[in-house]
């Protein structure tokens, strides 16, 4: 620990093991000016001075990224640094963070501070905030309305399977949502946020607003359902408004504006209103118990009901089916929505006092509950009711009488008749109200129905705007955020309310309950299987971060119930299951293509991460061929921002094919330089995602730019994901440059030789530094030794980390470059990499039309041999180059004047290593190198005498590129080579100048490995 000198024993803190903050006048001018005056830090912990803290949760929340350090605790640099002063640094208290209790006073995130105190929040526990919340939206009409009707036509058995069957998905899914909300703490968006902080927001903005229009659906079904137990009840009393479908109409659209004024009145009266529809539902139920073993009137008698009998119950117990419906996943999709309520808790989690135990609990608690209620529901009133009934005491008979047929002849009641006509208004097969019919007390089930109903659609009211909500402030859409406005101390969306009332009116005008159901099954169930992938994928992705406390799920399982919850939506409506499967796809297809700036650490960048590392791995264990060479670059960009046409020529051809990394090397003491390193990484990296450049970004500390690139030259890359290429800027002020500078480029060519790397230099007429021009973004800064236009990879001032991705210069290597020609000169054979590169150029959109021409050497007797074998060779290598040309003058002198308005270019070129001739008097090498001595740039007369033939060749090979190359898109050559120690590099650099001066197009001059990189073999 990084210890201060502690003068004197201090006072503990009561209650905790940790010692007061107090410090004496000598440890607080220690700290006193410093970066952590002020600060939780210089504190005196178990006994001594130290600027270590002990754990704390203010430490740990809010956390953005990996490496940020928290809230209140000292950094790597404070613990083993030395402290300097900063005069501009603000003093912010802190609360004590040795005696205060370890938990944060407010919710993170809470915005200013303001002088009143916040209004506190509305929170629920986990029996009141989930279970009972889930039990009421699991109890909802289609309990009391259509589960007897269900029982009727697929009989106990099969309705006991299908009951199953839902519970099976539902339960999965519970144990998936609850292991979820365990990883990490929960805030509001439900559904929504849990989806989408596992899976990322392209799968998760998409199931946000597919759940939240589902939900505002069933705001509807249950509504309906309300509806049309009025309607049958002013209809027993001749009392109907309109007519049966416009009175479900007029009573859904004034039930749900109700409903809507309950939700707006806030969280605290709608939870209110659930427990009193909470209790009406427990009594409904009880009194459909006992009304089961009462003794049944001849009333109840005439409608189907003789409670509990053997053979009623085996009649029953087999399947009858009837109408459009009558067929096994036809009631299933009918069932199925009442098993979907599971989420009502989940989707209010921000109004939960600690989601991660209330949700878990309170879920499995109400699956329980209701399955167990939906099974004895089904049972007993599948024992109790028969199928068909007339409700007429006139059909009273003797037992036994002659031509009754059916079970209630055996009662004494003969319905062969309406049963035979399906003209039977009672019974389980055709009396909706069939509960009502079998209670002791018959409106304590119209009240339940009542309570089911609008329960289950308070909460669906409230669900959606509360997950749609989440969705808006998360940005994902456009044109939505309006609704994500929140009002009160609860941030109540109001807006969104009224949207999910707009929805839920249009649906009630529907009115029918049958149509409304299959709709939102199949909604549900995607949403089901999403829940359930995500478990499935942050499991199998094994990243640390996934530690759910909730231990009792398996990935597995979790996978059967994404996979089973699909497998449900085609067998219940396949062109439905379709539907929202295109709804999802294209809305994941927007966000891939939007690319939202946002970073919840999803389970798919575990994932995408492990498919990284395993290929990797994989890779390295596949031999090298040359039918997968790829030419995978180290450029040395310096600040990628400095020279984005270097950035955007090798972007061009590397693009979706290979590896591109930026090189950057920061010149300077390393204790500088390491904060600035890491600060400009990011920011660059933003650039070139920004510019659309697939490419990573590097940099390295170094004490020159030499060792900096054989750094990278060493150290870059991963595995067979190593560069073998390095490409850099033509250095265009080396004869202003200092010597050493000038030596070091040279040198880096050699290093990039000497590690097998091909070498790629760019040379652009208007230069390739651009950093003077864009200065609101970057500090242009550079060392004595590097000019502006200079390709210097490094950069002596740190770059600042204000860098603006927004800022992007534009350079010819993104605008379309026409029909003009893309001109190679392949002099020397390296392996084809001066073919390559073009090649790769040319494939792309905005260099397609150009034409390409290769350029070789030839003797001007043998032009045509030459010309076949080069175009032979051509061919083989598939390259679509067909324009061929001999230069048969490549090794003449070059002419006395290059035109008319130049001067002699030979004289240029001596003119050019002038200022760089020792003008030794052709001494011998050994007092060459004496006079030479600390100077390894200067040329000796001998040299310039020995590479004169090469010199002479250099001018010549510019006339022939002036003539044949004025007006190319882009030329390419092969790159002279200077052998090491043998060729001082002012008189290389000269060889390059002299070769590519005057020229319009971009020159690139290209030397490979001298290994191949291209075969006609195919194998």
């Amino acid at each position: 620990m990084a210890e201060l000198p502690c003068a004197e024993p201090l006072p503990r803190c009561s209650g905790r093991f940790t010692i007061s903050t107090l410090l004496g006048a000598e440890e607080a001018a220690g700290c006193e000016g410093t970066q952590l005056s002020g600060s939780s830090l210089c504190t005196r912990t178990f006994g001594y001075n130290t600027v270590d803290v002990v754990p704390a949760y203010e430490h740990y929340a809010n956390s953005r990224g990996v490496g940020e350090a928290g809230r209140g605790r000292p950094s790597l640099a404070d613990l083993h640094s030395i402290l300097k002063p900063d005069p501009g640094h603000l003093r912010v208290p802190l609360p004590d963070p040795q005696c205060s209790n370890g938990l944060p006073d407010a919710e993170e995130g809470s915005g200013e501070p303001s002088s009143a105190p916040a209004a506190e929040p509305v929170r629920f526990g986990w029996v009141k905030g989930v279970m009972i919340r889930c039990m009421l939206n699991i109890w909802g009409v289609i309990l009391y309305l259509r589960l007897p009707w269900i029982t009727a036509q697929a009989g106990i058995a099969l309705t006991w399977l299908i009951i199953l069957m839902s519970v099976t998905v539902t339960t999965i899914t519970g144990l998936s949502i609850s292991a979820i909300s365990t990883n990490g703490k929960v805030k509001s968006g439900g559904t929504y946020f849990l989806i989408s902080r596992s899976l990322g927001p392209e799968l998760g903005g998409s199931i946000g607003l597919i759940f939240a229009f589902a939900n505002a659906v069933a705001v509807a079904m249950h509504t309906v359902g309300f509806a049309e137990t009025v309607r049958d009840l002013l209809q027993e009393h001749n009392s109907l408004i309109v007519d049966p479908t416009n009175d479900i109409r007029i009573i859904g659209v004034l039930t749900v504006t109700v409903l809507l004024g309950i939700s707006l009145a806030g969280m605290e009266w709608e939870a209110k209103a659930q427990i009193l529809f909470f209790l009406v539902i427990l009594v409904s139920f009880i009194n459909y118990l006992v009304g089961t073993v009462i003794p049944a009137s001849a009333e109840k008698q005439a409608k189907g009901f003789f409670s509990y009998r053997a053979d009623i119950f085996a009649q029953n117990f087999v399947p009858d089916w009837r109408g459009p419906e009558g067929s096994f996943f036809g009631l299933f999709s009918i069932f199925f929505p009442s098993a979907t309520g599971i989420l009502a808790g989940a989707n209010i989690s921000g109004d939960l006092k600690d989601p991660a135990l209330a949700i878990p609990k309170g879920t499995l608690m109400a699956i329980f509950w209701t399955t167990v209620s939906y099974l004895v529901l089904s049972a007993t009133i599948g024992a109790c009711v028969l199928r068909d009934a007339s409700g007429s005491l006139n059909d009273s008979v003797a037992v036994g009488s002659p031509g009754c047929e059916g079970l209630g002849c055996s009662y004494g009641w003969n319905f062969t008749d309406c049963a035979q006509r399906q003209s039977c208004r009672y019974g389980l097969s055709n009396y909706y109200q069939s509960m009502s019919m079998v209670s002791g007390f018959g409106p304590l089930i119209t009240a339940g129905i009542f309570g089911a109903t609008l329960s289950s659609a308070l909460a669906c009211l409230v669900s959606a705007p509360k997950v749609f909500q989440c969705l808006c402030k998360d940005q994902l859409y456009p044109l939505i955020g309006f609704f994500g406005k929140g009002y009160g101390k609860n941030s109540e969306p109001i807006r969104g309310y009224m949207l999910t009332y707009a929805i839920a009116i249009g649906f009630i005008l529907i009115a029918e309950l049958n149509a409304i159901a299959p709709i939102i099954s199949n909604f549900f169930l995607c949403s089901y299987a999403l829940i359930n992938f995500s478990c499935f994928h942050a499991s199998i992705t094994n990243s640390p971060g996934w530690r759910p406390s909730f231990r009792y799920y398996s990935k597995w399982a979790a996978l059967f119930g994404a996979t089973i919850s699909v497998v449900i939506m085609f067998l219940l409506t396949w062109w439905a299951a379709l539907i929202a499967l295109g709804i999802v796809i294209f809305l994941l297809g927007y966000v891939l293509y939007k690319k939202p700036d946002v970073n919840w650490g999803s389970s798919m960048q575990a994932s995408s991460y492990n498919l990284a590392l395993s290929y990797s791995v994989g890779l390295s264990e596949v031999d090298e061929h040359i039918k997968n060479y790829r030419p995978q670059c180290l450029v040395l960009t310096g600040p990628p921002n400095f020279r984005p046409a270097l950035v955007d020529f090798v972007g061009t051809f590397t693009k979706n094919l290979s590896l591109m990394i930026c090189g950057n090397v920061l010149i300077g003491p390393s204790k500088q330089k390491v904060l600035e390193a890491r600060q400009a990484s990011d920011g660059h990296t933003r650039w070139l995602l920004k510019r659309k450049i697939k490419a990573f970004y590097t940099n390295v500390l170094a004490e020159d730019l030499r060792s900096g690139v054989q750094m990278l030259l060493q150290a870059a890359g991963l595995g067979k994901m190593r560069p073998n290429i390095v490409t850099l800027g033509y250095k265009r002020d080396w004869q202003a440059a200092a010597p050493q500078s000038l030596e070091d480029y040279v040198g880096i060519l050699h290093d990039a030789f000497d590690f097998k790397h091909g070498v790629c230099l760019l040379r652009l007429r208007e230069g390739l530094n651009v950093s003077r021009v864009p200065q609101a973004h970057i500090n242009p800064a550079f060392g004595a030794a590097e000019h502006p236009d200079g390709n210097g990879a490094g950069s002596r001032a740190a770059p600042s980390t204000g860098i603006d991705p927004e800022q992007q210069a534009s350079t010819i290597f993104q605008s379309q470059q026409g029909k003009k020609t893309i001109d190679i000169y392949w002099l020397f054979d390296d392996g084809g990499l001066t073919l390559l590169i073009p090649y790769l150029l040319g494939r792309k959109k905005r260099w397609g039309k150009c034409k390409v021409r290769v350029f070789v050497g030839g003797q001007i007797n043998r032009m045509d041999e030459e010309r076949k074998a080069i175009v032979s060779l051509l061919s083989k290598f598939r390259l679509g180059f067909h324009e061929v040309h001999i230069l048969p003058d490549i090794n003449q002198q070059p002419r006395p004047e290059h035109a008319v308005s130049l001067p002699c270019s030979i004289r240029r070129f001596d003119e050019l290593i002038a200022p760089f001739r020792l003008n030794d008097g052709f001494k011998d090498e050994a007092a060459v190198n004496e006079l030479r001595h600390g100077c390894p740039w200067k040329i000796s007369d001998e040299e310039v005498h020995r590479h004169r033939a090469k010199s002479l060749r250099q001018v010549r090979l510019n006339e022939i590129l002036l003539d044949y190359s004025r007006d190319a898109a882009l030329i390419a050559i092969t790159l002279p080579i200077g052998r090491k120690e043998r060729c001082p590099s002012s008189l290389y650099m000269a060889w390059l100048e002299t070769l590519s001066q005057d020229l319009r197009p971009p020159v690139i001059l290209i030397r490979g490995n001298q290994e191949n990189v291209l075969t006609f073999y195919c194998q």
